[in-house]
């Protein structure tokens, strides 16, 4: 088996903590944006992109540290005030922050990076800085060689003229937990040194003789004399990766030539246990010297916790205060790999609970009360996974921003996005798949759904429009809205389209939801022109297949002059629901357990026929429509009389209801969801299957999208009648 390589691992890591600055950088901005912004806010994008410029100048990606460096060099004249917040400003920041997202994906994946885009910027940058920035294409002075005993690094030439810039003395003093975790010293003394220039040397006087080394402890430390315009906060950042794994101390040398002894103490080192170090070759503390004494006429630099005072995790548990909350990061197959292990748990389950009830024992037996406890266990186990899985919604629509941005951008509209419940959480792959079609969608709502300037202004609205992300939980479902304030859906013209195209015959009579509809006929599309947008007719038709393929469903609700939604309804998960195990005509299928409101006998009291063929049953102060599931599915024919038969009452996301006649009810429990294969006929109705404690194989239904289609009645959607 190969050895990971420690430095691709530390890479990775800091990849993905470049996804959460950047996605803290675009937060940010967005209140910039919104003018609800304090000084605190561009310091978080400055702290952000000077964060991955120092990360990505200690792994030698010199196109991500230049453009980071430009970038930077701007925030900077916005916190000093040299620059003010416009919007124009904040538009190149949003740019900035999507080509330095780009470079970093590049770097990540080992691929060209968008040159002729970040030259652009660059121009564009200089220009708000005063000019050519001389400084935009720094040359890193560091060149990683492999560690030697007798190692003494010099970054910088000691002879250069040193720039009138602060100098700091940086002790930088690994513990064992760091080399345990895979980190590694180089990233840090790299992120260091892209600060500035930097003479860094190892101390190798802690070394003892090589018979007498201990494998488990760090003898090595560092010195690095730094001359940079920056602050101690913004050094100490350096060191976030291994915070707590490590020691370290910064200290200003204004005003010295060269003073190597007037650092403070570096800490001491723990005192190893008894036999893990060699009678001789202790390590020896480094000598204690005062540090120099401030100027009184300098302002107060910002308040940086002391290192004599830094505790170490295990200091900190043991004093009893709480630890900072942590960030694992897990390689997504490793999670694919237990969700898959957590459903044969529950199919496993299931076929022992099964194998105990046909014993006949007891409901009160030890054997039933330990599986009891087995199935809560089972379920506690499925729950903590799933939310492994689940993430916020957040991400996916921070992307949809920079989407509405270039879309905007290239019809010449103005176009703002509004988002709302981002914290919505729904499984990683759903968000993952769900990408492509939210692009369509927004794209089409900046292209088609909002009118131009001229054409909003003679309506009566803002020169601006508007296209909403909404997420929500509802009925056991995640609900995304993605909606504009446009002129809605000019159903006459589309309807027309449809006929031009042959896709329905000229006679057809159709309800406004019917022509909605089809627009997501393959081939239909209202552009006039083919444009980079859109216009080739495969864009609402895509993303309705993708959104089916995810177990989804997704409806449009249009009023003219006012704007459009499209909702689109998706399952939370793709790994285990709970389900409703029902007999139809000697066949056994699933039915989502969250979409079932209620079970009732249907009696010729509840039942009433509005027109032949069309029933429906009383509930309560109404009416819901009655479908015979076995004859929609093709199962058999409609029964003669629905007296005395077992209904299931099913609850829509828009809060109608419908019944569905099921011949008998097995149970109801968890079943794990296998998704069918591009190579099985994908039928009506039918979202995906799974396999029972049995050991047989049953289809898993999709209520709504069986009523939708059902072609026995005329009016699908509940009669709203007063008892």
């Amino acid at each position: 088996m190969t050895k990971p390589d420690p430095m691709e691992e530390i890479k990775a890591s800091f990849f993905g903590e470049c996804e959460e600055l950047l996605e803290a950088t675009q937060d940010s901005l967005q209140k910039l944006d919104e003018g609800s912004a304090d000084s605190e806010t561009i310091h978080v994008v400055f702290r952000a992109v000077h964060s991955i410029k120092g990360g990505a100048g200690a792994f030698g990606l010199t196109a991500l540290v230049r453009f980071a460096h430009t970038y930077e060099t701007t925030l900077e004249a916005v916190r000093n005030g040299t620059l003010k917040v416009e919007p124009a400003l904040i538009n190149l920041f949003f740019r900035s922050t999507d080509h330095l997202s780009d470079l970093v994906r590049a770097a990540r994946n080992d691929v060209d990076e968008p040159t002729e885009t970040g030259a652009k910027l660059l121009l564009e940058l200089a220009q708000y800085i005063g000019g050519d920035d001389d400084s935009a294409e720094p040359e890193p002075d560091i060149e990683f060689q492999p560690l030697e005993l007798d190692l003494d690094l010099d970054f910088a030439d000691p002879d250069e003229e040193v720039p009138a810039n602060p100098r700091f003395q940086i002790k930088f003093c690994p513990e064992a937990e760091m080399f345990e975790g895979g980190n590694d010293a180089y990233p840090v003394l790299g992120a260091i040194a892209g600060l500035g220039e930097a003479r860094i040397t190892c101390d190798t006087s802690r070394l003892p003789d090589l018979k007498n080394l201990a494998p488990d402890t760090p003898y090595l430390s560092w010195v690095m004399d730094l001359t940079a315009d920056v602050d101690e906060a913004e050094i100490a950042s350096m060191f976030e990766f291994v915070e707590g794994l490590c020691t370290y101390s910064i200290t200003r040398m204004d005003g010295c030539d060269d003073a190597p002894g007037l650092s403070i103490d570096l800490p001491r080192l723990p005192d190893p246990a008894p036999g893990d170090m060699p009678e001789k070759g202790p390590l020896a503390p480094v000598a204690a010297e005062t540090p120099p004494a401030e100027p009184k006429d300098r302002a107060p630099e910002p308040a940086v916790p002391s290192p004599d005072t830094k505790e170490t995790a295990a200091e900190r548990t043991a004093a009893g205060s709480q630890p900072a909350k942590s960030v694992v990061r897990v390689d997504l197959d490793r999670i694919e790999r237990l969700v898959n292990l957590v459903g044969e748990l529950v199919i496993n389950q299931a076929m022992l609970a099964q194998s105990l009830e046909s014993t006949g024992l007891s409901p009160h037996s030890d054997a039933m009360n330990g599986l009891e406890e087995f199935q809560r266990l089972t379920r506690d186990i499925q729950d903590s996974v799933m939310m492994i899985r689940a993430q916020p919604v957040k991400s996916l629509f921070q992307r949809m921003s920079r989407i509405v941005r270039e879309a905007s951008a290239a019809v010449g509209k103005d176009v703002r996005l509004v988002c709302e419940g981002e914290n919505t959480e729904v499984d990683k792959t759903v968000i993952e798949r769900l990408a492509d079609p939210l692009t369509h969608m927004i794209r089409n709502a900046v292209d088609h759904g909002l009118e131009s300037t001229a054409e909003r202004v003679a309506a009566g609205k803002s020169t601006g429009g508007v296209v909403r992300l909404k997420a929500a939980h509802r009925s056991g479902r995640v609900i995304i809205d993605v909606s504009d304030d446009g002129a809605g859906i000019n159903r006459p013209r589309v309807q027309q389209i449809a006929i031009d195209k042959g896709l329905i015959s000229p006679d057809a009579v159709l309800t406004d939801s019917e022509i909605d509809n089809l627009l997501f006929l393959p081939g239909f599309s209202t552009a006039a022109t083919v444009s980079d947008l859109s216009g080739r007719g495969v864009g609402m038709d895509v993303v309705r297949t993708s959104i089916q393929s995810l177990g989804g469903r997704i409806s449009i609700t249009s009023v003219p002059a006012k704007g459009t939604v499209f909702s689109i309804s998706l399952p939370l998960t793709l790994a285990v629901l709970d389900g409703m195990v029902v007999d139809i005509a000697g066949e056994t299928l699933v039915i989502p357990l969250n979409m079932v409101a209620e079970t009732m006998t249907l009696t010729k009291a509840t039942l009433s026929t509005i027109q032949p063929g069309v029933d429906v049953v009383r509930v309560r102060t109404g009416f819901a429509p009655l479908f015979d599931l076995g004859h929609l599915l093709g199962y058999r024919d409609k029964k003669d009389s629905y007296d005395d038969c077992v209904a299931l009452l099913i609850s829509h996301e828009d809060g109608s209801l419908g019944a569905l006649v099921v011949d008998d009810i097995q149970d109801q429990r968890q079943v794990v969801i296998k998704g069918l294969d591009d190579t099985f006929y994908r039928a009506p109705g039918i979202a995906a299957a799974t396999i029972l404690g049995d050991g047989q194989i049953a289809l898993i239904l999709d209520p709504t999208d069986i009523i939708s289609k059902a072609t026995d009645v005329t009016a699908p959607v509940p009669l709203k009648l007063e008892a």
